[in-house]
């Protein structure tokens, strides 16, 4: 198994900040997705959270169930302290592909590209096996290829396409138009129906 696939890995680079990834707040496709969603009921998970500036958000717009998942406890650290009414038992340290939960909307946010290449079919399939049926897998994925040295890994939308289309409906999957300045037209926006 590569080390990237261990807790030990995550909990190494969140105990020591190595976390270049995070931007630091929720992320603009993301925000502007969720913003649109009336029903705050509804059931939400978000995989790979890191320090869940997602889940901090959608929990101060009134979201009442939001599940976050991390392999690195130490992850959480930040959610606790900014958002100390977040339950804690919405937030699971464990493993993405072991959860067994009945989600109305799974949240990307690079938890994807975070994972093994080897792991992508697998990672469509239990989203899929999370979601009700009619649910939705949303969020950001990088739209190029980023070597093979990572994490992160990269890819197309047509590499993609070959592992969501067997559990999803593609609604959504094109370049990002409202992606941080950083990462703009580097990055495609989903929303994938559960089929």
């Amino acid at each position: 198994m590569e080390h990237f696939t261990q807790s030990d890995f995550w909990e190494d680079r969140y105990k020591n900040n190595h976390t270049p990834w995070d931007i630091g707040y929720v992320s603009t496709p993301i925000k502007e997705y969720v913003d649109q969603i009336s029903d705050k009921n509804i059931r939400i998970l978000i995989p790979g959270a890191g320090y869940a500036h997602e889940a901090i958000y959608l929990h101060q717009q009134g979201f009442k169930n939001v599940l976050v998942c991390d392999w690195a406890e130490s992850s959480f650290s930040h959610l606790r302290e900014a958002c100390p009414h977040f339950p804690a038992e919405h937030q699971i340290v464990g493993d993405f592909f072991e959860l067994d939960q009945q989600v109305d909307l799974i949240l990307e946010q690079t938890f994807f590209c975070a994972i093994s290449p080897k792991q992508r079919m697998d990672y469509a399939r239990q989203s899929a096996n999370l979601l009700v049926t009619g649910g939705k897998l949303a969020g950001v994925l990088f739209a190029e290829h980023l070597g093979m040295q990572g994490p992160p890994f990269g890819g197309t939308a047509e590499e993609y396409e070959k592992y969501f289309a067997p559990f999803f409906e593609i609604k959504t999957m094109e370049i990002s138009k409202n992606s941080i300045k950083p990462r703009l037209g580097r990055e495609l926006f989903i929303e994938l129906l559960r089929q």
